[in-house]
Parts: C-alpha cells; sequence; structure tokens
C-alpha cells in the first residue's frame, strides 16, 4: 500500500511525483511506456517559455514558474530552459495589451514599431507593433520530465514504466490501480496526469469526476523545422508568436531533436481533432504543412521554405483554455493543457501536490465544475 500512485510521467506527472516525494510522501510514478515519450505531449527538446499573456492571472503564474525552474536547473545539475527572447506580433496578438500586462507583472519588456523590429530581426517580417521580452526562452521538455522523474526517485519515490494504466476502483478508503495486464497498486490516494489519455482514463475512475471535468479536445497537432538561410543567424532567433486574423503561428529554436539547425514552426490549433491519444497515428497531415509552408514563404524570409524534419504532437484542451488541478475523495486529475502548460511544470506539481495533499486549494480558474444533479 502507497499514500500517492501518479499516472503518467510528462512534465506534470513528473512534477507532481517529485513534489510529494520530496514532501516525505509515498509516491510511485507510473507511466505507460517511457517518461517523455514520443507518443505524448512532454517529447522533444524544444516548448516556448514566456510571459506573453492577454490574462494577468497567468503572466502572475509564469513568474512564479521562472523560480521553480530555477530551483530545479539547480538541483538538476543543468540548463533546462535556455534563454532566447520571445516576440509577439499581429494586430489579433495586441502586442500594447500584453505589454500592458507585462508591465503590471514587472516583467521586463519593450514595445517596438514595425521598422525597428525589423532591423532588430531581419528574419522576420512585422506588420503591426512588437512586443519583445527578453526573459522568455526555450524549455527542453524531454530533459526536464528526466530530471524531475530522477529528482523523484532520489526522494524516495518508485518509478514503473511499461504500466499503462486500465482503470482505479475504490477498495475501502483507498484505490487499486489496475493496469492492461492485471497487475495492481494499492494507494490511498491517486493523482491522473494522463494528457492525451485522460479523455479515456475519466471514465475509468471512480465517482463523479467524469462530469465534473470539462470537455476535453486532443488535437494530434504538426510542427515543421525549417533551415535557417544563415549558417549561423545572428542575433540569435527568438521564439514568436504571430497572430492575425486568418492564422496563428508560433516558432522557437529547433533544439536538440532538430540538429539546432533551423527554427520549429507550427499553426496553433491547425491540427486534427482525435477522441484520444489512444488512436492518435503520428501522419502529418498534409494541408497543414502546405498552410505553414505558405507562411513561412510570406512571413519568415530568414528561413528556407522547406522542412527538413516535422514532428506530431498531443494537444488536450478545454473549452477555455484554463487548465485543470482539482480532484476530489482521494483523486486529483491534472490537466495542465491547452497547449500552453509546459512553461508552468515545476509550478504545476506544487499546486497539484497541494491539491492532492490538501495543503492548499488550487487557483480558482483550476477548480472542477460542481456535481451535476
Amino acid at each position: 500500500m502507497t499514500s500517492y500512485v501518479v499516472v503518467g510521467a510528462g512534465l506534470a506527472g513528473s512534477a507532481t511525483a517529485w513534489e510529494l516525494a520530496r514532501r516525505g510522501e509515498d509516491v510511485v510514478l507510473v507511466e505507460r511506456s517511457v517518461p517523455a515519450n514520443e507518443h505524448g505531449s512532454s517529447h522533444g527538446s524544444a516548448r516556448i517559455f514566456r510571459y506573453g499573456y492577454p490574462d494577468p492571472f497567468y503572466t502572475g503564474l509564469v513568474v512564479r514558474a521562472r523560480e521553480a525552474w530555477d530551483e530545479l536547473e539547480a538541483l538538476a545539475g543543468q540548463r533546462l530552459v535556455a534563454p532566447t527572447g520571445s516576440l509577439d506580433h499581429g494586430a489579433e496578438r495586441d502586442p500594447a495589451g500584453l505589454a500592458a500586462v507585462l508591465a503590471g507583472a514587472g516583467v521586463e519588456h519593450e514595445l517596438l514599431d514595425p521598422a525597428a523590429a525589423a532591423e532588430r530581426w531581419p528574419g522576420l517580417l512585422f506588420d503591426s507593433p512588437v512586443l519583445w521580452h527578453p526573459g522568455a526562452g526555450v524549455i527542453d521538455a524531454e530533459a526536464s520530465v528526466l530530471a524531475m522523474a530522477r529528482l523523484a526517485e532520489e526522494s524516495g519515490a518508485t518509478v514503473l514504466t511499461g504500466w499503462p494504466v486500465a482503470r482505479v476502483v475504490r477498495d475501502g478508503a483507498g484505490f487499486q490501480v489496475l493496469a492492461e495486464d492485471g497487475a495492481e497498486l494499492r494507494a490511498d490516494h491517486v493523482v491522473v496526469s494522463a494528457g492525451g489519455w485522460l479523455p479515456d482514463l475519466l471514465h475509468a475512475l471512480p465517482g463523479s469526476l467524469a462530469r465534473r471535468v470539462p470537455p476535453l479536445q486532443v488535437r494530434q497537432e504538426q510542427a515543421f523545422h525549417f533551415p535557417y538561410r544563415d549558417a549561423a543567424p545572428a542575433p540569435h532567433w527568438p521564439t514568436f508568436i504571430h497572430k492575425t486574423a486568418r492564422i496563428q503561428v508560433y516558432g522557437l529554436p529547433g533544439g536538440r531533436d532538430a540538429d539546432f539547425r533551423g527554427q520549429k514552426v507550427a499553426e496553433y490549433n491547425g491540427g486534427r481533432v482525435v477522441p484520444s491519444a489512444a488512436v492518435a497515428d503520428g501522419v502529418v497531415d498534409p494541408a497543414n504543412r502546405t498552410r505553414v509552408v505558405a507562411y513561412v514563404e510570406q512571413h519568415l524570409p530568414g528561413l528556407v521554405p522547406e522542412p527538413y524534419a516535422e514532428t506530431t504532437c498531443l494537444f488536450t484542451s478545454t473549452p477555455d483554455e484554463h487548465f485543470v488541478v482539482d480532484g476530489a475523495d482521494g483523486i486529483t486529475v491534472v490537466s495542465p493543457c491547452s497547449g500552453h502548460g509546459a512553461k508552468f511544470a515545476p509550478l504545476v506539481g506544487r499546486i497539484a501536490a497541494d491539491a492532492a495533499t490538501g495543503a492548499a486549494v488550487p487557483p480558482a480558474p483550476f477548480r472542477l465544475a460542481a456535481v451535476a444533479a
């Protein structure tokens, strides 16, 4: 019998297991494959860390998350967030509004006109004011997962791989966590952080949680890596988000898994919807590739508009794009999702551990709805 079973060893699950373990809790972290595997949402070496949100709640959360990343990097003995700075532009992105939010949070930033931005970043074209904030960067997602899983083990947690959960059933005051092959664990509490598998697992949980979690939509997103025209682009390319009336695109230096030689570019919510991760096929949508290549041709003259690598990734989203970190009766659901959760990972671990142990109530936007009558 263990105190906590955490289901899913992605960014959120490994962070939660680590936080629980270092608080002295008895923890087992189970993963259907291996931590940060390519079939989930936490693989690869390139995720955006940024402060630019129209909602001050999330910008304030990023400020707290940066402190948590600093601690994680110090304890892990490695850099997990590479500094690049970030750009926000496009009239629909509202750079001036974002700048006001950053000012309110005390985050260093600069608002430039298109000409000044083009002089500084000649590889990008701008058609609106441009927000620059230098504190942004690129998260190595895989290295972060592995670091937190290792720190969890060093704090006493057990990590089980190749352990796909089939269902959770109540067992007296606790629970049985049953694997697809019939293996089982018994726990006082269960934390479910299963990413794109969550839509399936919700209905395998006891009680009313399935009715309380907002509808979850899983998309199989695509990302494409385009080579820089210059072998050593100067200045170093930042991350960016560009939003127009027709498309929202984000980009970032591609990282280790794309040989550091190009920019990773993707259309936000451009992939097809799938019922869950269980039926995702990892096949890139040709129509999405065509749209992103056309975007690069039009807006990113510093890139060769021919992708040299491409990948898929799962986005699990709620209707309002808020996270879910809440629970009841011994089960906590953790879904820091909607395509913007990676930057909060070590902080989400703290929030989830607080929710699971009852140490603190989650922020209001993360809480579950009341049980339907």
